[in-house]
């Protein structure tokens, strides 16, 4: 039996499978430009969901406060930015008034803390100060430098308070800037309300 196909049944099945090929090799393009496609436009999708990062950098923080001991700072850490809560004891306190004459800025004038916290502690509770520990003239770190303690760069009188070593700004323990030092103004009190006797959280003041 004779099986050799008339020529013209050749060129259609050539013509078949030419087009089988060209349907193939149009799908695989088709199917690598829509991964391209994709791949190309989820970093731009992405783009618009803040990071995680970025998200804890606007957050509010909350911390416990009763395990601060009496003059004692716990340090937390708001917006990428060190946040001090210290405990003061009644001698502390006590000593504020004192200093007054000595600071730039004894009653808080300047916007460096929120209404609620523009008085003589600079502080919701008394015994409580939450201060940004960060120096307002080049933003250095401060240390705490206690009463007593023999350091020579602060006042012979010094009752306490916190000393930055890089330009030698001294503050006292409500943060107010003694006077004739680089820092401008007093370090600044977060925005912070109490949750419950134990509970602090910073970033917020509770009021709409």
């Amino acid at each position: 039996m004779n099986t050799t196909l008339p020529p013209f049944a050749a060129l259609s099945s050539d013509a078949a499978d030419h087009d089988a090929e060209r349907r193939q090799m149009l799908l695989a393009t088709a199917g690598v430009a829509c991964a391209g496609t994709l791949a190309t436009a989820w970093p731009f999708v992405s783009s618009f969901a803040p990071s995680e990062r970025a998200h804890a950098q606007g957050a509010s923080v909350e911390a416990s406060v009763d395990d601060i001991p009496p003059g004692s700072i716990k340090t937390v850490e708001w917006r990428g930015k060190p946040v001090w809560i210290m405990r003061r004891t009644p001698e502390m306190l006590a000593a504020l008034p004192s200093l007054n004459s000595q600071l730039a800025d004894p009653d808080s004038q300047r916007d460096q803390q929120p209404d609620y916290a523009r008085n003589p502690a600079r502080s919701i509770q008394p015994e409580l100060l939450v201060v940004t520990a960060i120096c307002t003239h080049l933003g250095c770190s401060p240390n705490m430098v206690a009463e007593g303690s023999g350091n020579p760069s602060v006042a012979t009188d010094w009752k306490g308070g916190f000393f930055c070593p890089c330009h030698g700004s001294t503050f006292d323990l409500a943060g107010r800037v003694f006077k004739n030092k680089p820092a401008p103004t007093n370090l600044e009190v977060p925005p912070h309300q109490y949750l419950s006797a134990t509970r602090v959280l910073i970033g917020e003041d509770g009021k709409a």
